[in-house]
């Protein structure tokens, strides 16, 4: 990057401008090369100015969450890695009779989202206890288990075009599919407005138990992760068809198949990205060979390939 740039940057953002960060520490695989730039604007104000910049220069970005769902490459990403500030980890309630409007940043975490909604006595957001990362993050691939989804709650969401203007789409928008959301290209989010009900609080917390009993039964822990790595097949379970092909425990160096659970790849430790990448291809060709289904990725492959 242009050393005049980078001091546009730096005059922007200050110390918030880092060079060659290396992303496996801001991953939950534990994987991934640096980042040429590593900014976090910390409001709407310096996002605005910075994506504007970026697009005048022609300078590729691109925004990362909580770090999950995502694999990042070895050789790291080119020109920027946007990571949203403090100033977008908010909620804000308006409560109405039975139903309430939350307006909430896109990197507040989406666990502490579910838990401020269900003390609040509102329902709709229980099914997505234990899932890890943003609301940002959950909104972009329409997270969901045990049967919800956000789609089912979003009404509308706020971000910033890939020219730097404030843009506001309805959740009808949206283009909601499974683990997908259709934005347009370089949109940025940045608050979501959800729309819930009010529900009773015992039933609600007991539904939040069990999501999170069920995944410490089902899932791993002790090993970076970065969550199911393929969708599930219309009418299956990716999970089965991998355990069927017998592929639990295959490991490609440091990175392996769960035993636990045969979606999980985890990093048993100093894993490469271009192993977990090879490993996923291998899952795909036995389990292609074996039922004739092609697995797609539910983890995004990030940076330079």
């Amino acid at each position: 990057m242009r050393a005049d740039l980078q001091e546009q940057l730096t005059s922007l953002l200050g110390e918030r401008v880092r060079v060659a960060v290396p992303l496996a520490r801001h991953t939950s695989f534990r994987v991934g090369g640096p980042a040429d730039i590593f900014v976090e604007p910390n409001s709407m104000e310096e996002l605005q100015t910075l994506i504007a910049l970026l697009h005048q220069e022609s300078i590729p970005y691109f925004l990362l969450g909580g770090g999950t769902n995502i694999l990042v490459s070895d050789k790291g990403v080119r020109g920027v890695v946007l990571k949203l500030g403090d100033g977008f980890n908010y909620a804000c309630w308006e409560e109405r009779g039975e139903t309430a409007q939350a307006k909430v940043g896109a990197a507040r975490p989406l666990g502490r989202f579910v838990r401020e909604a269900v003390s609040r006595g509102y329902e709709g957001m229980e099914f997505a206890e234990g899932i890890p990362g943003s609301v940002g993050g959950g909104l972009l691939m329409n997270a969901g288990a045990f049967g919800g989804e956000l789609s089912h709650v979003v009404e509308a969401i706020s971000g910033v075009s890939q020219d730097g203007n404030p843009i506001c789409l309805p959740g009808e928008d949206l283009g909601f599919a499974y683990r997908r959301t259709a934005l347009p290209p370089g949109f940025i989010i940045t608050e979501i407005e959800f729309r819930l009900r009010h529900g009773q609080q015992e039933r609600m917390r007991e539904a939040m138990q069990r999501a999170q009993n069920k995944r410490q039964r089902t899932q791993p822990h002790g090993y970076p992760n970065a969550g199911s790595i393929f969708k599930n097949p219309p009418g299956t379970y990716a999970g089965r068809l991998i355990e069927a092909a017998g592929l639990k425990g295959l490991s490609v160096g440091c990175a392996r198949v769960s035993e636990q659970h045969a979606n999980f790849i985890v990093n048993t430790g100093g894993a490469q990205a271009s192993e977990v990448k090879q490993l996923m291809e291998q899952i795909q060709q036995l389990v292609w060979e074996q039922n004739r289904v092609w697995l797609e990725p539910e983890v995004r492959l990030v940076g330079e390939w």
